[in-house]
């Protein structure tokens, strides 16, 4: 198999996992080549409450992705990922980079997570960061992986039963995303003790059921998001990358419960991403 080529921009923190420091390492041990570009250099993730290191300027970010295009390789770029933008010119310089692969490789793929909120949390980023996602990131997606919080934000709508879900999903398809991911979904007939995951397609839509872990790290919806982009990018059609994605991410998650951790165990779970054991199947909703 060819090499795979991904252009990751988001935050980098130096201890624990979040943003690419969850994202990256997934997506090489998954066998795929990443160039990462960090828009934050903090110590720790934001939920601990204090962190050290600095928010990186537009134009800084900007000159390490024009640095890579220098070296041509745009060209060989299969897909842009991108995950929590802390400004809104920080988002502009994801979108240019987009724009700039794209026409040097036509055919790849822009994977964005929009980060903006979570239940019980409500809007975490700063006042503009949403209608940014809303109005200009997501036509410019081809696959975006948005919490069940965010996706109701997108559409407009609260989103309780699971026609209404997939109706919202539609309508995000329709402004861009060929492939829309739904994570820590919760309607009318997902169980107390449960999660789901909806994906949908052209092809289809599926949904996957996992237990509900009593911990919930910071980082899981930066490793979920590498994880399906990874397996669309290795050809696996989505019923399969979403099965493979679940399993493989429920693993880490259940070994950092199991173990009393905070951040994820993604390198001790490493051989549970690059051979998931496939515990949830997809199940097919139309």
């Amino acid at each position: 198999m060819s090499a795979v080529n991904v252009l990751s921009v988001q935050s980098h923190v130096a201890y624990g996992h979040a943003g690419n420091s969850a994202a990256v390492f997934p997506l090489q041990r998954l066998g795929h080549e990443v160039w990462p570009v960090p828009t934050v250099a903090f110590s720790n993730h934001t939920g601990y409450g204090a962190w050290r290191g600095p928010v990186l300027p537009a134009d800084q970010v900007a000159e390490v992705v024009r640095g890579i295009e220098d070296r041509g390789a745009f060209a060989v770029c299969d897909a842009v990922l991108s995950g929590y933008q802390g400004a809104e010119d920080v988002g502009a310089v994801v979108l240019d980079a987009v724009a700039r692969v794209k026409a040097a490789r036509p055919g790849a793929l822009y994977c964005c997570d929009p980060v903006m909120g979570d239940v019980g949390r409500g809007m975490f980023v700063r006042p503009g960061i949403p209608e940014l996602m809303r109005d200009r990131v997501v036509p410019a997606a081809d696959v975006l992986t948005p919490n069940h919080f965010e996706l109701d934000f997108l559409c407009g709508a609260a989103t309780r039963t699971l026609p209404a879900l997939l109706a919202a999903v539609d309508d995000v398809r329709r402004r861009g995303p060929s492939v829309v991911l739904v994570t820590s979904v919760v309607t009318d007939d997902t169980p107390q003790d449960a999660l789901d995951l909806v994906a949908v397609s052209a092809a289809g839509a599926w949904r996957t059921r996992t237990p509900r872990l009593p911990i919930s790290p910071n980082g899981t919806g930066d490793l979920t998001t590498a994880v399906l982009l990874a397996h669309l990018l290795d050809g696996r059609d989505l019923a399969d990358a979403l099965a493979r994605t679940t399993s493989s991410v429920y693993a880490v998650v259940a070994a950092t419960a199991a173990a009393g951790e905070r951040e994820l165990r993604i390198v001790a779970s490493q051989d549970r991403l690059a051979d998931p054991r496939l515990e949830f199947p997809a199940e097919r909703l139309r």
